[in-house]
């Protein structure tokens, strides 16, 4: 009776551990460990731990012993107990896939833990196989095969283009997958076939398949395509200039594109195979025009362009090293052609001139190395001449004066001319001295101690001429009385001065008086003024004569 009972409460243990089934997942060739009772601590009342499967018992364990294996089957060498009951199962198989239940002993009860058991494994390898040669835009081309090989479950391959999965649309996007099992050890392989319909922006594309975690190799294909649009383009260094060459390239869209074009040359066609370039030797202005290119096997599929040969023209008159006379004039003419905008810029002596160079006069300053530049865009032109001003040399000036000790004199002579003239004196001196030669002019300086009064010459001289002038020098005592003499005649002619104003100032009052005497005026106020002015003439008098003397 009391085996009944508890037999019947083992029956409801049973159904209900059967419907909350625990599940473990061990990886195919490792050891499995399949917990008892989820691993939950042992009861203190063990008296015996059992596993079993549905072909029989695997091993069993009485409390404070060790496990007894008591299977005569496959699991014979390959189960163990652990320290806390888990069953352990070595070099897991596809075949070891089963339920495996726990019996577990503990003073009056029974209890059974079943655990059904799973073995994974992942796939050895993806590759991509059956490549195909080439994608044709538009049409459905079977891309390749996608392999993965040895794995539990069945592994599910994805596509990929530029690390996007592709999805299967029925349209452009067709992928069949096919699964084989192996007879002998229950694994799987898995195949993916891709048909893909290519567009034009599939040309650098790659693509891949994966499955799990695992990615093949990327692999690209070339796109074919009709070419479509053909364009014109010119090839040179730098601008096209006249003596350039030009080359044109003719680029097609399509892939593989053309290998032979036709270009149109100014109305003439040349054919050219093999080679997608054309080049014009040596062209010149007359080489601007329309230029065209085109399929050999489509002539209406063609691009054209309008190119412009570049040119500039410059005459520059005079030129070279131009020799002209001082104050003579030079007509200066810069005649410029040329197929776009200009910019004229002039140089003398490398200097920038605000403006172009006239010489209507011309001076010694005007010599100089002149150079105009004439540029348009990337094209320059240059050309330069060399003026050279020459003439008689003149002498603009002579000077004396002290030296700052006052023991000397120093003679200056300015003169102008070119050639540089030579500057020659009729005296020695102490030290000469010459200023740089300078836009034709040039000073020279003398010093020298007079110890007698002469008149002393400069002379300056170059190969047109010469020219001289004098000055008198004096001694230093001459000097000084030609000072004082300097002086008294200038007090004298001051006096002489008030005379004359207050002799004409006396006649012009007489007759005044002649003309109020016949009228018979009263002219004592006139009379008194008259006075007053008279003393005040002979004061001024007398005070110039003070200053003579002085």
């Amino acid at each position: 009776m009391h085996f009944s009972s508890c037999l019947c409460a083992l029956l409801v243990a049973l159904v209900y551990q059967v419907s909350g089934m625990d599940t473990v997942i061990g990886l195919y060739g490792e050891t499995i460990e399949v917990p008892c009772n989820n691993g939950a601590p042992k009861p203190k009342d063990l008296f015996m731990t059992k596993w079993k499967y549905d072909d029989g018992d695997l091993l069993t364990q009485l409390k404070d012993q060790d496990a007894s294996v008591i299977a005569t089957d496959k699991y014979k060498d390959r189960v163990s107990m652990a320290e806390n009951s888990s069953l352990l199962i070595a070099a897991a198989t596809l075949k070891d896939e089963k339920t495996f239940t726990c019996m577990v002993v503990a003073g009056a009860d029974i209890s059974e833990y079943p655990v059904k058991l799973l073995i994974h494994k992942a796939p050895t390898g993806v590759e991509i196989t059956a490549l195909a040669t080439e994608l044709e835009i538009g049409k459905p081309t079977q891309l390749g095969q996608c392999r993965t090989s040895d794995a539990n479950p069945a592994a599910s391959i994805t596509w990929f283009k530029n690390k996007k999965p592709l999805v299967a649309d029925g349209k452009g996007i067709i992928i069949s997958s096919n699964v084989k099992v192996d007879e002998a050890t229950g694994l799987t392989t898995t195949s993916s076939t891709l048909q893909y319909t290519a567009e034009k922006g599939d040309t650098a594309a790659l693509f891949t398949c994966g499955a799990l975690n695992t990615l093949s190799s990327p692999v690209s294909f070339t796109v074919t395509y009709p070419t479509e649009r053909i364009s014109l383009h010119v090839i040179s260094k730098g601008p096209l200039m006249e003596g350039a060459n030009m080359t044109l390239k003719c680029k097609a869209d399509g892939n593989p594109p053309p290998t032979s074009f036709n270009f149109h040359i100014l109305g003439k066609v040349v054919k050219v195979e093999n080679s997608d370039s054309y080049t014009v030797t040596d062209v010149t202005r007359e080489s601007t025009g329309e230029y065209k290119c085109s399929i050999i096997d489509n002539a209406k599929m063609e691009d054209s362009k309008n190119i412009t040969i570049n040119y500039l023209d410059m005459s520059l008159s005079p030129s070279g090293k131009v020799m002209k006379s001082f104050g003579e004039g030079l007509a200066l003419t810069l005649q410029t052609h040329a197929s776009g905008e200009l910019k004229v810029s002039w140089t003398k002596d490398n200097g920038k001139l605000d403006s172009s160079p006239k010489f209507d006069k011309l001076t010694y300053s005007d010599s100089g190395k002149y150079e105009v530049v004439v540029t348009m865009g990337a094209l320059i032109k240059k050309d330069s001449f060399e003026l050279v001003v020459e003439g008689v040399p003149v002498i603009r000036r002579v000077a004396k004066r002290r030296s700052e000790d006052g023991q000397h004199k120093v003679l200056t002579c300015e003169a102008e001319g070119s050639p540089k003239p030579t500057v020659a004196w009729s005296v020695n001196g102490t030290s000469a001295d010459e200023s740089p030669y300078v836009n034709g002019k040039i000073t020279h300086k003398l010093t020298i101690v007079p110890t007698v009064n002469l008149t002393v010459v400069c002379t300056v001289s170059n190969e047109h001429g010469q020219d001289t002038r004098t000055i008198n020098v004096s001694t230093y005592s001459s000097d000084e009385g030609d000072t004082t003499k300097l002086v008294v005649g200038v007090i004298v002619g001051l006096l002489l001065a008030t005379v004359v104003v207050g002799l004409a100032y006396w006649l012009y009052m007489k007759k005044s008086k002649q003309g109020s005497w016949k009228t018979g005026e009263k002219e004592d106020g006139s009379t008194e003024e008259s006075k007053k002015l008279e003393e005040k003439i002979e004061e001024k008098l007398e005070e110039n004569s003070q200053k003579v003397e002085v």
